[in-house]
C-alpha cells in the first residue's frame, strides 16, 4: 500500500462506518500480504465442501489487485490437484465497485456456478481497464452477451444477491479477515492442524500436497 493510501484509508473508513453497513475492523490491504498471518476466531468456515478431504478457501475482493495476481495461481492449483475452491465475497468499502461486482458475480451464479466463477476470473483478468460502476456495467454486459445473455440494467432488483455478499463479508469478520485475499488449504482432519492459511504463494503446491497426504484414509 503506498504513502497516500495509508493516509487516505483511515479518514475514509471512518466515513464508511458512518454511512455504510461494511466495517473493515483493521488495514485491509498491507503493502507486503505475504508476511501476514490472520487470527482465527471462527475456523467453521474452514473446513472442505462435505465428501472432500482438501480444498482451497478464498475470500475475495474483485477490485483487489493482489486478488488479481493470485487468482491464476489459484485457479493452477485447482486444475492440478483436483480439490474444490470455496471462493468468498470479501468487499472492501473503499474500493468503489467491488461489491457491485461481487452482487453481478451472484447474478451469474444463478445461471450456473461455473459461469459465475468465470465472470470472477474474467473480471480480475480485465480489472486494469475497469475504473467505475459504468464501465463495470458495460464489461457485465459484454460478458453476457458472449455467453448468450442479456444481463439486466439493475442485477439485483429485490437486493437477494447483495444480502449473500453482505452475509460472506460478515462471515469473514467472524472469521478474522483482515486483508484480501487470505487463503487457506483446509482440510477434514478434526485434530492437528486442520487447516494452513497461505502466508506464501510460492507453496501453495506443496501445502495441498502435504494436505493431501496427511488426509490420506488408512
Amino acid at each position: 500500500m503506498d504513502r497516500f493510501a495509508r493516509l487516505l484509508i483511515p479518514g475514509f473508513l471512518l466515513a464508511v462506518a458512518i454511512i455504510a453497513p461494511l466495517v473493515v475492523p483493521a488495514a485491509a490491504q498491507f503493502s507486503n500480504p505475504q508476511s501476514q498471518t490472520t487470527t482465527v476466531h471462527n475456523a467453521a468456515a474452514l473446513r472442505p465442501p462435505a465428501g472432500a478431504r482438501v480444498a482451497i478457501v478464498e475470500f475475495e475482493d474483485l477490485e483487489c489487485p493482489d486478488c488479481a495476481q493470485a487468482n491464476p495461481i489459484i485457479k493452477e492449483a485447482i486444475e492440478k490437484y483436483h480439490i474444490p475452491w470455496v471462493r468468498h465475497d470479501f468487499p472492501l468499502p473503499f474500493h468503489t465497485w467491488s461489491f457491485q461486482a461481487a452482487v453481478d458475480a451472484r447474478w451469474f451464479d444463478t445461471k450456473s456456478k461455473r459461469l459465475g466463477d468465470d465472470f470472477r476470473d474474467a473480471v480480475f483478468a480485465a480489472q486494469p481497464s475497469i475504473h467505475s460502476q459504468e464501465e463495470l456495467q458495460a464489461f457485465a454486459q459484454k460478458f453476457a452477451q458472449d455467453h448468450k445473455l442479456v444481463f439486466p440494467f439493475i442485477a439485483d432488483p429485490q437486493g437477494n444477491l447483495a444480502k449473500l455478499v453482505k452475509a460472506d463479508y460478515d462471515l469473514g469478520q467472524s472469521v478474522g479477515i483482515q486483508h484480501t485475499p487470505t487463503t487457506w488449504v483446509v482440510t477434514n482432519r478434526t485434530s492437528g492442524s486442520p487447516f494452513v492459511e497461505v502466508v506464501d504463494r510460492s507453496r501453495l503446491f506443496t501445502l495441498i500436497e502435504e494436505a493431501q497426504a496427511a488426509t490420506v484414509p488408512k
